[in-house]
């Protein structure tokens, strides 16, 4: 079976990769030059762990190719997927949908015979069938079919989430009255190394489809904020957002998982998700207060935390090395885009701090986000060597195996904020750090939480 896609970012080359491990034939359309040219390479131009080796994998078993004619691509395909970006729409924060509206005449130009055109991009609800009708527009005498199928992937995990996915999600228009249409029937062929497992397949409508994605991320947003809200009323009180997380988060109705606190979500998708589906609502007189609430909430807490570094430093930083570990949305990705780090970091170097930094993959893409008076160091422990004070902003795995002892030998001053929650407070005050967590209060000793009785 032969597909094209049509993007060669994240979610485009991800998708490829595992179509052809699936055994399809797949031709990638990439239209920047630069990117193309590292695709054609056999490099790939972001990181998530696996994708580079399954892609060279496939380009010499000839599944995969990369190119810019969109004309090759779609010869023959029988599913052509747009994966092209939606970002914010500056202004009203609604997505952009200029790319794909273009993507979308460019196929109907180029194809010459039936395929079923489908959105993995980000669309708001109504788009699937605003590209059905752009593509009779432009070739009103062209036969196809239009399908919603969002993307459900993890930065850092996103291979092992396409292939073994707790769901399937096909919006088809229902307004067909033969079942199966043709599109089902292509569609479950796309998927069908899929079908044979346990995974739920969901057929439904385009705008079910689509609004289905930007629910879900929703939800998830709003379980990060409430998480965030809990973590500063336990300062407050006394209490213990660790353990209060896992009393919520062993009720299976809750759950456990997007109940850990930080310094506020970022990320391609939370951020600009929550905005579109706000400016969706709005448009259709049917507010959601919630996730209008979650933006102003996220927002507000980027935005406050370096105030939280400059207190615990006694009221100012001028001057002042601070050694910062972790710079991504996240760990498993050199992603920065809506990272936390990026208000923190600006508002530390306007307060006269002297950063000095490290992040295992997203230091290259931080310099364009970034202060530019930065220090990119090569390791963790050259970060804090002489630091006045360190500050940990995304949780990656190598810092929770950090020695206390070598970060206290090698800092000038023994302060640390923890904005992870990822050393243990006793050990660290053991070792005569004034250490500061989120939710966690100041003399916690106990990392080990309540403990179930049976």
């Amino acid at each position: 079976m032969r597909i094209a896609m049509i993007g060669g970012g994240y979610v485009g080359l991800v998708s490829a990769a595992c179509f052809a491990e699936f055994g399809m034939h797949v031709s990638v359309v990439e239209t920047n030059a630069k990117r193309l040219a590292l695709l054609q390479s056999g490099r790939v131009p972001i990181y998530e762990p696996g994708l580079e080796a399954m892609l060279l994998a496939h380009r010499q078993t000839g599944r995969l190719v990369f190119g810019d004619d969109m004309t090759a691509a779609v010869q023959g395909a029988e599913a052509i997927f747009i994966a092209v970006g939606t970002p914010p729409r500056k202004g009203d924060g609604a997505a952009d949908m200029c790319d794909v509206h273009r993507v979308a005449r460019q196929i109907a130009q180029a194809l010459t015979g039936y395929a079923v055109i489908v959105t993995k991009s980000t669309v708001p609800v109504g788009n699937s069938r605003r590209i059905a009708e752009i593509i009779r527009e432009v070739r009103p005498d062209l036969e196809f079919d239009v399908a919603s199928n969002p993307e459900f992937l993890r930065e850092g995990k996103a291979l092992d989430d396409f292939m073994h996915p707790e769901r399937v999600i096909i919006g088809l228009d229902t307004k067909k009255k033969h079942y199966p249409t043709r599109a089902e029937e292509i569609m479950r062929r796309v998927y069908a190394a899929l079908e044979r497992s346990s995974v739920a397949f969901i057929f439904t409508s385009l705008e079910t489809a689509e609004l289905t994605k930007y629910a879900s991320n929703s939800f998830l947003a709003i379980k990060i904020s409430f998480i965030n809200e809990m973590a500063d009323l336990c300062e407050k009180l006394g209490a213990n957002v660790q353990d209060l997380a896992r009393g919520m988060g062993l009720d299976s109705r809750i759950g456990s998982q997007f109940l850990e606190p930080g310094p506020g979500y970022g990320g391609s998708c939370l951020p600009k998700d929550t905005l579109a589906l706000s400016r969706i609502a709005q448009e259709n007189n049917a507010i959601c207060r919630l996730v209008e609430a979650t933006v102003h909430v996220n927002e507000g807490r980027k935005a406050s935390i370096a105030g939280r570094v400059i207190a615990a430093c006694g009221g100012s930083v001028n001057g002042r090395v601070v050694a910062i570990l972790g710079l991504t949305f996240k760990p498993g990705t050199d992603d920065m885009r809506e990272s936390p780090a990026i208000p923190i970091l600006h508002r530390l170097a306007e307060a006269g701090a002297v950063l000095q930094v490290y992040d295992p993959e997203g230091m290259q893409t931080a310099k364009a986000v970034l202060p530019e008076k930065i220090l990119y160091c090569a390791d963790a422990y050259t970060a804090v060597r002489g630091a006045d004070a360190l500050v940990v902003i995304t949780d990656w795995e190598v810092f929770r195996t950090l020695s206390p002892q070598r970060l206290a030998q090698e800092m000038r001053v023994k302060l640390i904020v923890d904005l992870r929650n990822i050393f243990n407070p006793q050990i660290m005050r053991q070792e005569g750090f004034e250490y500061y967590s989120i939710g966690r209060p100041t003399d916690c000793l106990r990392e080990e939480g309540f403990v179930e009785s049976k």
